[in-house]
């Protein structure tokens, strides 16, 4: 099972395998406490879509189109493929992210890239 979470929420028992998707580190996180067992900042969106994007609940619709294109692109795919790899391996995989939007958030649209590839 693969499934998304604030970095900021506490450790779970289930979490099992943590990946942090963002491309920068999360303020106020040591990484002592943040429990990351691999960072794969190569996955999140672009700097220069994530600007774009701004958080701006308007430009959603836009920024997941966008972002799914740059996901779509080989080296991300790869990223993608190494994510269900994990999953095998692990059973339980947590996506990591810091944005405090959990409604308009990069993880959503990789969650649903990931469990696309796997239909």
């Amino acid at each position: 099972m693969i499934r998304i979470k604030r970095i900021y929420e506490q450790l779970g028992d289930d979490d099992g395998y943590r990946i942090l998707i963002d491309r920068l580190w999360p303020r106020g996180v040591s990484k002592e406490n943040a429990h990351v067992d691999l960072w794969l900042k190569e996955i999140a969106p672009s700097t220069e879509l994530r600007k774009w994007f701004g958080h701006d609940p308007e430009k959603w619709k836009e920024f997941g189109e966008r972002y799914r294109k740059e996901l779509s692109e080989e080296e991300e795919k790869e990223d993608l493929r190494r994510i269900k790899d994990l999953e095998k391996e692990h059973e339980n995989v947590t996506l990591l992210y810091a944005g405090k939007d959990e409604v308009h958030t990069h993880a959503l649209v990789l969650l649903e890239m990931i469990n696309k590839k796997s239909s």
